[in-house]
């Protein structure tokens, strides 16, 4: 659901091309959660490509991208990215986003972390991945789930640099009116 809401919110930016990787897993994942399939989540996307394609554009540094989300990542896939095991182009595109300096951002959902797993998201801080696991926040009193994954996809949209206008944002007790 993640990625398929910041794939929609994406969209209304004209500027934006989105380029899609959706592993077999995530199919399923995408079905069992959705009901949708591939297809439908393709047409979001401006490029798709198969996951067993590492010779797509993506998976070279020559190739201008200014950032990549991973949406959701699973631990499996985040422990490949921090290995450097570029053994599909998910991987390997994720491996070229870091090498050239790119914003990298993983939207770990998995839970709960054992040390392996907070080791390894450390390490990849430390490359420059940005850990940016949904975890919904209720200052905003969110009435559906949508609008919970549409607060952590809010604050990837942030990251990226492309805020969206409707987003709702911290307004506390310290917040003037």
């Amino acid at each position: 659901m993640y990625g398929i809401r910041l794939m929609e919110k994406l969209r209304r930016n004209s500027s934006v091309e989105i380029h899609l990787i959706l592993t077999r897993a995530g199919e399923k994942t995408l079905f069992y959660e959705t009901g949708r399939l591939a297809a439908d989540v393709k047409k979001l996307a401006d490029c798709s490509y198969s996951n067993d394609d590492v010779g797509a554009r993506l998976a070279s540094g020559s190739f201008p991208t200014d950032a990549m989300v991973v949406a959701a990542c699973s631990i499996h896939t985040m422990s490949a990215i921090a290995a450097g095991i570029s053994s599909n182009l998910l991987i390997r595109a994720a491996d070229v986003t870091l090498k050239e300096r790119r914003k990298l951002i993983l939207m770990v959902r998995e839970s709960p972390f054992h040390l392996g797993h907070l080791r390894t998201m450390a390490s990849l801080a430390e490359m420059g991945a940005i850990i940016a696991p949904p975890i919904p926040a209720f200052y905003n009193q969110p009435q559906t789930v949508a609008e919970i994954v549409d607060h952590s996809v809010d604050r990837v949209l942030d990251l990226l640099g492309l805020a969206d206008p409707d987003t709702k944002r911290w307004g506390g007790p310290s917040a003037k009116s």
